[in-house]
């Protein structure tokens, strides 16, 4: 068995490209990996317990809000750097969805929702690799309130159809159950494709950053896990 966990940005102006993506678990190793992410947690934190007050938030964490307000630099530049090595160390599957929101939008009459693209897509990512590792997978989400029924719904839809909804859809039969959903200060793992979609978002495809040691530090460790790590990015359209 194989647990899948991602999660997802919210696009705007600023944000123009809509990310959605996690990372792959395989459940005979969850509980050390588990414990190693609680330890990352421990060091930042002091505690081991899942609250909101102990969860690794990419965005907090790299502007010193939220529960990392008041932080050093430097203790919260290293929770991107110890994540990273995390999965490049345990050679984590990590997969991703960046569709180009305007581009999308002009492509299509009718363009669909990017979540519920995105979710269909990631699923299809996630569907491929246990199909590849002759396995099955349960999937994990983050709690988004207006995205829960309908993300559940679509995943049930999508497999009593055989396939997904697109050209050349895929099969989600490997896949069990339902999209399970909670929020994330509630699950490790889910903080981590938490911090997976921040730096993917900031820093996928940027050649050129601002000229501070922080934004050096963290994109330095995104390379290091495009370079390095099991990543497999899908671009839309």
């Amino acid at each position: 068995m194989h647990l899948c966990y991602f999660d997802e940005n919210k696009h705007s102006e600023q944000n123009p490209n809509f990310y959605i993506g996690g990372l792959i678990i395989p459940d005979r190793h969850a509980l050390e990996l588990e414990d190693t992410l609680s330890q990352i947690a421990f060091n930042f934190f002091g505690t081991r317990t899942l609250t909101s007050q102990s969860e690794m938030h990419g965005k907090d964490l790299f502007h010193g809000k939220g529960n990392a307000k008041g932080r050093k630099l430097a203790e919260r530049v290293q929770v991107f750097k110890d994540i990273t090595r995390f999965l490049v160390n345990n050679q984590i599957p990590v997969r991703i969805i960046l569709i180009d929101v305007k581009r999308h939008r002009e492509k299509y009459m009718y363009p669909m929702p990017e979540y519920r693209l995105g979710l269909m897509l990631i699923l299809e990512r996630f569907a491929e690799y246990v199909e590849e590792a002759d396995d099955l997978g349960l999937v994990f989400g983050d709690f988004e309130a207006d995205e829960v029924t309908s993300a559940v719904v679509d995943f049930s839809e999508f497999k009593s159809q055989g396939k997904t909804p697109m050209q050349f859809g895929r099969p989600l039969g490997r896949l069990l159950d339902t999209v399970y959903f909670t929020h994330s200060h509630h699950s490790r793992f889910l903080q981590v494709a938490d911090i997976i979609v921040y730096m993917a978002n900031r820093y996928e495809g940027v050649t050129e950053i601002p000229d501070k040691w922080h934004e050096k530090e963290v994109k330095a460790a995104w390379d290091m896990l495009r370079a390095s790590g099991d990543v497999v990015i899908k671009r839309w359209p």
